[in-house]
């Protein structure tokens, strides 16, 4: 009987696992990862300021795991693989053989120089129990600073925020979210985290940073030094390539895989925040996306191919963030294009639409309070893979409705 492996335990390579069985795989399913705690949800972590968003969302019970003929191997690192032989090494010095394995390895928060991450003072978030050890700091009282105005350092700046403690945010770019969304959406959100009273600072070079027994720190290039009780460092994150690149696979801003998940080596494929892709909706420009939709999508991606199905990657990239009351999405990728187009929808509310040179539909980014903009986001979604080319004054009256322009 054939027996695949998965390596990496997270929100991909535990929905591969259950796609595999829902799509009929009859054989042996083995789950290796190296967190102690059943595979999560990780969005949850930097958002909400209640103790409730410490409770870990599993993506099943144990029970489930064992229902579906999962072998779920637990607080267990992945040593090696050996692809001529088809096996992989483990820590507790087993070795398993396969007939296809899906690497779901993901990715590490980027640390600065220097750090690793986890002092007493100066710290990441990736995990659950990164979670748990920040948040026993976010209590009024307690100063935060935070390097980093990127989506998880504005999160993790709310979050702390909204549980008491001072923040202070340090960019060294001109303004937050520079590399993610347009400018008028940044200026919605840093405004947004200034009524809160959070102190933004943005184009600031660091010229060095410390910790004693009491304090983080941060010593500025131009002379002004910023002491805080915690530094947290969200400066982004770097695939989990090790392993892979260990075992001879191609890598390219990740496990380079094709539009079937397939990386340069048989029966080996990746899937997730570890690998990068070719996006044939762009061109067939490589990607690689950090984002709770994709590691879901690819996991059933993954499943399918394995499976001999022969599926190729379609789907629109998609992000959100929750800030407060206020969530952002964005659908597509808007790096390339040369027009936008504003569509207000009230209450603070808009949407961006980023258009080609040849009028084409790229990405729609927009910011509202709760569900706001959630309705014609996904309406661009569809015209993005469409690749519609609407009509500019069609897209900027919002009496127009979207779902006229996807029908057209």
């Amino acid at each position: 009987m054939a027996h695949f492996v998965i390596v990496g335990a997270g929100e991909c390579g535990a929905r591969a696992a259950f796609a595999l069985r829902e799509k009929g795989f009859e054989g042996d399913i083995t789950l290796v990862g190296t967190e102690p705690l059943a595979p999560y949800e990780r969005p949850p972590l930097s958002k909400g300021g209640s103790d409730k968003a410490l409770e870990p969302k599993f993506v099943a019970s144990l029970e489930y795991y064992q229902e579906q003929s999962i072998n779920l191997r637990l607080d267990t690192t992945v040593t090696a693989i050996d692809p001529a032989a088809k096996t992989i090494g483990l820590s507790d010095g087993q070795t398993l053989a396969y007939d296809k394995l899906l690497l779901a390895t993901g990715a590490s928060a980027r640390n600065l120089p220097g750090t690793d991450g986890t002092s007493h003072r100066i710290r990441v978030l990736r995990t659950h129990a990164n979670a748990v050890a920040l948040h026993a700091v976010f209590h009024p009282g307690r100063h935060i600073a935070i390097i980093g105005g990127g989506f998880i350092g504005l999160e993790l700046a709310a979050t702390a925020r909204m549980r008491g403690a001072d923040i202070t945010v340090i960019e060294g770019l001109p303004r937050v979210l520079k590399r993610g969304v347009p400018e008028a959406i940044a200026e919605a959100i840093t405004e947004r985290h200034r009524l809160e009273g959070v102190d933004i600072r943005c184009g600031q070079a660091i010229e060095a940073v410390q910790e004693d027994a009491d304090k983080a720190i941060v010593r500025l290039a131009g002379g002004e030094v910023i002491s805080a009780d915690l530094l947290l460092v969200g400066i982004g994150a770097l695939p989990n390539v090790a392993l892979a690149a260990e075992a001879g696979l191609a890598i390219d801003n990740g496990i380079a895989v094709s539009e079937r998940l397939e990386t340069s080596i048989a029966d080996i494929y990746a899937a997730g925040d570890c690998c990068s892709f070719p996006l044939a909706l762009y061109g067939g420009r490589r990607v690689r996306l950090e984002s709770w939709r994709n590691a879901q999508e690819q996991a059933n991606l993954a499943a399918a191919n394995m499976l001999g199905e022969g599926a190729e990657i379609s789907a629109v990239p998609w992000f959100w963030s929750d800030q407060y009351d206020l969530t952002l999405q964005i659908a597509g990728l808007a790096d390339e294009a040369v027009a936008h187009v504003r569509r207000d929808l009230g209450d603070g509310a808009f949407i961006l639409f980023h258009l080609g040179a040849d009028g084409r539909l790229l990405a729609a980014s927009g910011i509202g309070r709760g569900n706001a903009i959630a309705r014609d986001i996904r309406l661009a979604e569809m015209l993005i893979a469409a690749r519609a080319h609407p009509d500019h004054i069609a897209l900027a009256a919002s009496t127009v409705k979207l779902k006229s322009l996807l029908a057209a």
